[in-house]
């Protein structure tokens, strides 16, 4: 069964739907708090909602969900002011799982630490304690430190080394918990800990600091945010280093390892230590940065995407017309007036992108506003300047598009500089082409299964199978234009099997032979959807599935 982000939209239409009564039914709680039938209708939606999530295995999205709806539940009919903050979490967390599953339709990629900050916001409103950032982030915590030399003081020399390091770090800690100069503040604390794992290095206790100085050091190289959460993480060292120093026994917690190690992980810092403590736990980066977790976030806070097409349409309707003055500045024939507009719309429309978060669009408008200033009757723009002009257009059109779309981060139009928007807008739409390609190979891909289902259906009737080799050649030449010859091989190999041995041979191949060949389509059909022509590296396993399945097929495969 294909689960998660492939199959989402496969329901999406009802979950969307269901979400939006939900919503509207909690909205319309929140004004008339004494008609617990309005409740009781939202949580209704909201236990089918849990529900379809839970059937597709969007993990995030049913955590989410579940936190919703327990706090829902939770709320009584005729809710005072004492229930606004959690009226209003609940509120903000449908939005967000809105916004998130159009992510994810979008990208075909989940991401449900974008869902945290949201399940907390919930939490918290509910007097629950907050999950950790690790939360969805799972490391094995037994593996054993590689033993360093013994330290070189012993005793109560140690005790007071210890205690020493342990007041520098205090020391370094306020300033980050401050923000005074943190980097500085946490270098400080890293030299702490540093120290620290030499005292004690070869017992028990000294895993706590080993780990600590590693994730401090990727806080500084992987310029990590300075989060609330990653304060307290911070300030819980030095709670447990109190009791490491009495206690010679002293273990850390598996939680807080765990979080530091998340740390170090999500920096992929290339420090001494951070690298040395990535080989011994098997730590690989995430696919994501810290950075690139807010501002995802901040966009699924923001307006969903019936709001986004809107402003989007709007902004397109500013964007024809400043090439309707384009077009007369080209013929000679826009007047003095119409050129004072046209620095006037470009300047709103520079602000405008600029304010939806298209910052790199709106600065190629706004590049160009000294140069149309110049601009007048007597002055006619140079042919250079008009394609530049245009250039910049055409760059912020593609932008506009994607944020209409919602399209996917790895085939948004790259920021360009100023006077760089035509071969950003030129590798934009050979991302659109591609996309249309992969559309194409996953239509072939589908009326090769069902040519298939029906040619079995009717004991054996050929007819059915007429265009299937050649809808999978294209399909096959399409991917070799993406680049992707291993799956063109695969494609190939289907079709050759389906013209030898259906098509062209006298009886039908055996039941078990039809199975396998759907294998092959299905793994290479799921390769497709899973979006992984765009990210190759993202289901490398796929790709060997549907080769196993060629090759019992009795087909040649080039190694």
């Amino acid at each position: 069964m294909v689960s998660g982000a492939t199959s989402l939209n496969l329901v999406r239409d009802e979950l969307f739907a269901t979400m939006e009564e939900a919503e509207s039914s909690l909205e319309h709680f929140i004004a008339d708090r004494h008609n617990g039938s309005l409740l009781q209708q939202a949580v209704e939606n909201l236990h089918q909602v849990r529900g379809t999530l839970n059937l597709i295995e969007l993990a995030g999205a049913e955590l989410l969900a579940q936190e919703v709806l327990d706090q829902a539940t939770d709320i009584p009919a005729g809710a005072g002011e004492e229930r606004d903050a959690q009226l209003s979490a609940l509120s903000n967390a449908l939005h967000v799982l809105r916004r998130y599953l159009e992510n994810v339709e979008a990208h075909r990629q989940e991401m449900p630490e974008l869902l945290l900050p949201a399940i907390n916001d919930l939490r918290q409103a509910g007097g629950q304690s907050a999950l950790p950032e690790s939360f969805f982030f799972s490391v094995r915590l037994d593996h054993a430190r590689p033993r360093t030399s013994p330290p070189s003081v012993d005793g109560a020399a140690r005790e007071s080394e210890a205690r020493r390091l342990r007041h520098m770090y205090q020391v370094g800690l306020l300033g980050f918990i401050r923000e005074q100069n943190p980097q500085a503040s946490l270098k400080l604390m890293g030299r702490a800990l540093s120290r620290l794992d030499s005292l004690f290095a070869n017992e028990p206790r000294g895993r706590l600091c080993w780990v600590g100085a590693a994730a401090v050091e990727a806080q500084v190289d992987g310029q990590l945010l300075a989060r609330k959460s990653r304060k307290q993480l911070f300030s819980r060292i030095d709670r447990e280093l109190k009791q490491l120093f009495v206690n010679g026994q002293y273990e850390a917690p598996r939680g807080l390892l765990k979080e530091l190690l998340y740390l170090v992980a999500l920096a992929d810092s290339r420090g001494p230590q951070a690298t040395a403590l990535s080989e011994v736990f098997g730590l690989t980066p995430l696919p994501f940065t810290d950075h690139l977790l807010e501002e995802e976030y901040q966009r699924l806070a923001g307006p969903g995407q019936a709001v986004m097409r809107s402003l989007s349409s709007a902004i397109r309707e500013e964007l024809n017309s400043v090439k309707d003055m384009l077009d007369l500045i080209e013929r000679g024939t826009l007047q003095s007036d119409s050129l004072n507009s046209l620095h006037a719309l470009l300047g709103k429309l520079s602000k405008t992108l600029g304010m939806v978060g298209l910052s790199s669009a709106g600065n190629s408008l706004n590049a160009q506003l000294q140069t149309v200033a110049s601009w007048s009757e007597e002055s006619a723009p140079q042919a250079q300047e008009l394609h530049k002009l245009a250039d910049a257009v055409l760059y912020v059109e593609g932008m506009v598009a994607s944020l209409d779309r919602g399209e996917r981060r790895e085939v948004r139009p790259t920021q360009a500089q100023p006077g760089e928007e035509a071969d950003s807008f030129a590798l934009h739409q050979l991302n659109e082409a591609r996309i249309v390609v992969v559309d194409e190979a996953q239509a072939g891909l589908a009326l090769a299964k069902r040519a298939i289902t029906a040619y079995l259906e009717s004991g054996g009737e050929r007819m059915h199978l007429s265009n299937v080799p050649f809808s999978l050649q294209a399909v096959r030449g399409g991917l070799w234009f993406l680049g992707q010859e291993r799956a063109a091989q695969l494609v190939g190999a289907c079709a050759d099997y389906i013209q030898q041995h259906m098509f062209d041979a006298p009886h039908m191949p055996s039941e078990q032979m039809l199975e396998t060949l759907a294998d092959a389509l299905s793994s290479l059909e799921y390769y497709l959807e899973a979006g992984a022509v765009m990210r190759p590296e993202t289901q490398p396993s796929v790709l060997d599935l549907a080769a196993e399945s060629v090759r019992a097929l009795g087909m040649p495969l080039e190694v």
